[in-house]
């Protein structure tokens, strides 16, 4: 029996059956929603809740889905207004359509009516936890007020936030044993009433530890709870948080076993998995240094003891650094360790100014509150060139002492910025310094939300020097303003007093050359900023800026300014700031400078 004949149809037939196909579908059409009587959080949840809006892009709707989705309506909108408080609302809808685009278009148009208001709020903690500050401090001010109108998010807000704090705290038997929300239509009044049981208060229990990275005794000098102390959630977490930190393990688990309700305490168990030797690299971009980039290797764990060390390399057109760093913890290890760190850099300040040192600086590092300080001494052996004392090498031992601000809770983890840094050292003839100085840098900076999107930035960074030549000084040790962070519209470090160079003479004519004016850097420094910045959507936000400041040898020399306009872009893989900066004042300048453009790309991979 031979195979049935296929006949391969012509192209010309296929593009019939595909008129002949779209001709035969059923008629496309999606619906237009005019909404009338409602805005703001009401509108939202009308159209949240609407079928309509749900299927309002739609093409391919038939007329009776929309008949009956219109058909939902009344109750759709009442569902979406009772939780404001409209209990009543008229609601009056019409449908016409489609039309000659194939378009139906709904007009609803509300009344959301009189608003039931709360009358009485009565809420009530029983048991041991009655007197405990947390649930006074939440009853003592709850978000429900007799007068108000009637909101469900709030008393859902409330009765979880009651629940929660119970859980949080340690009232792991607590239990809601009243919540009502009582409502009158005909007096359009609420009575709301909560009673939480606390049951009894729980403790910590033993806690088990599975980890083979450092020695048990140094991983229970993390813990930030002891056993037979209140139970607190948050404790917990700011365990999780300080191991994560300590950069010994990968992951870390610490967990809440079952309660006992006999003896009230909780078993807390630990797991971690320990951390690799490991490489991290970053590159980026800024006017200031040019391109740069980032390597470093991080052994996380050197002996059962916890010792770290970390070595990283940084290379950018105006700097070059080496810095590698050994660890001890010591005392809480979260936060208190001795350091033992080899440094190796060469930079440029200005255009006149090239210092590079090698120094070897022991340090130990504390916290008190919300402060951390760093008590270090560093072994320096500097070199320092420019126009004035050609090159100049220094030997010399500098004391140092640094004062910084902590976020509340701070655990060791890595800051962006700080609110304040305060840092004094200094050095003597007798140590190896060419004359004897004390040097004082201080900067602070703040972030004030004027609203959820307007932030209003300030930052400020005051220097001083006790010295009488600044050539005295190496050149790590001198100040300078200028460039992305300091007084935008002039460029990197290009704000100093101007010293003049000793006049010479032409090895061919002899004739004198008069000295050069040159900038050497600056015994002071005052510098501030402030910026206004409004958050757009996609991370985008757009900024306006004024700087003022520079380096100088008295804070009697006058200021350079600037203003100038920012854009922002924040991701969670890269920040870009686009900044174009007109300075307005130039002291030290023949001309006032043009505008100028400062970015600055920092990706982190």
């Amino acid at each position: 029996m031979s195979a049935p004949a296929y006949r391969r149809w012509p192209p010309a037939a296929w593009l019939l059956l595909a008129v002949l196909m779209s001709v035969m579908r059923p008629a496309m059409a999606d619906i237009r929603i005019e909404l009338e009587g409602v805005d703001g959080d009401l509108r939202r949840n009308v159209l949240a809740l609407l079928s309509l809006a749900r299927y309002a892009d739609r093409d391919r709707i038939q007329p009776d889905a929309i008949g009956r989705l219109y058909n939902r309506i009344d109750d759709e909108v009442r569902s979406a207004l009772r939780p404001y408080g409209f209990y009543e609302p008229v609601v009056t809808s019409t449908i016409s359509g489609p039309d000659k685009d194939k378009h139906w278009h709904v007009k609803i148009a509300i009344d959301p009516g009189v608003p039931v208001l709360i009358d009485r709020v009565s809420v009530r903690i029983d048991g041991p936890g009655a007197e405990d500050e947390v649930f006074k401090r939440l009853t003592a001010a709850p978000p429900l007020h007799s007068g108000e109108r009637l909101s469900h998010a709030d008393y859902d807000q409330f009765k979880g936030a009651l629940t929660r704090a119970a859980a949080t705290y340690g009232y792991l038997d607590a239990r809601m044993v009243r919540s009502e929300m009582q409502v009158d239509l005909a007096t359009h009044k609420a009575n709301i009433f909560l009673e939480l049981d606390s049951g009894d208060h729980y403790f910590f229990g033993a806690t088990t530890i599975e980890q083979s990275a450092v020695r048990e005794s140094q991983i229970r000098r993390f813990l930030r709870y002891r056993e037979g102390e209140r139970y607190n959630a948050l404790l917990l977490l700011r365990t999780q948080f300080a191991l994560d930190d300590s950069q010994y393990y990968s992951t870390v688990e610490v967990e809440a076993g079952e309660r006992d309700p006999i003896t009230h305490t909780v078993p807390i168990t630990i797991r971690a998995s320990n951390a690799r030797r490991g490489y991290s690299f970053g590159a980026g971009y800024g006017t200031d240094t040019g391109l740069r980039g980032t390597v470093a290797w991080t052994v996380p764990r050197v002996n059962s003891y916890g010792h770290r060390f970390r070595a990283q390399m940084e290379l950018s057109q105006i700097e070059q650094l080496f810095d590698a760093r050994y660890d001890i913890p010591f005392g809480d290890p979260a936060v208190e360790k001795a350091s033992l760190d080899l440094l190796g850099q060469q930079a440029d300040y200005g255009d006149n100014v090239t210092a590079s040192q090698i120094a070897f600086a022991p340090s130990v590092t504390q916290l008190s509150g919300n402060w951390q300080r760093i008590v270090s001494t560093s072994l320096a052996h500097t070199i320092t060139t420019d126009p004035i004392e050609g090159r100049r090498v220094d030997n010399l031992v500098i004391p140092s002492i640094v004062f910084a601000s902590v976020p509340e809770g701070y655990l060791g983890e890595a800051l962006f910025s700080r609110g304040l840094y305060a840092q004094l050292q200094g050095s003597s003839t007798a140590l190896g310094a060419r004359a004897n100085f004390l040097r004082l840098d201080v900067q602070g900076e703040r972030v004030v939300d004027l609203s959820q999107r307007w932030h209003l930035l300030l930052r400020s960074e005051v220097g001083a020097s006790t010295i009488g030549n600044i050539e005295d000084l190496p050149g790590q040790l001198r100040f300078f303003a200028g460039g992305d962070r300091s007084v935008r519209g002039f460029a990197y470090d290009d704000l100093s007093p101007v010293s003049v160079t000793p006049p010479g003479r032409n090895v061919t004519t002899g004739a004198l050359i008069p000295g050069q004016p040159v900038k050497v850097g600056g015994r002071d420094l005052l510098t501030g900023t402030v910026e206004i910045e409004r958050d757009l959507p996609r991370n985008f936000g757009v900024a306006a800026f004024f700087d003022g400041g520079n380096a100088m040898d008295r804070f009697s020399d006058p200021l350079a300014y600037s203003v100038g306009l920012g854009f922002r872009l924040r991701l969670p893989v890269v920040t870009v700031g686009l900044d174009v900066a007109q300075a307005l004042r130039a002291p030290g300048f023949n001309h006032l400078p043009g505008p100028r453009l400062h970015l600055n790309i920092s990706p982190k991979l």
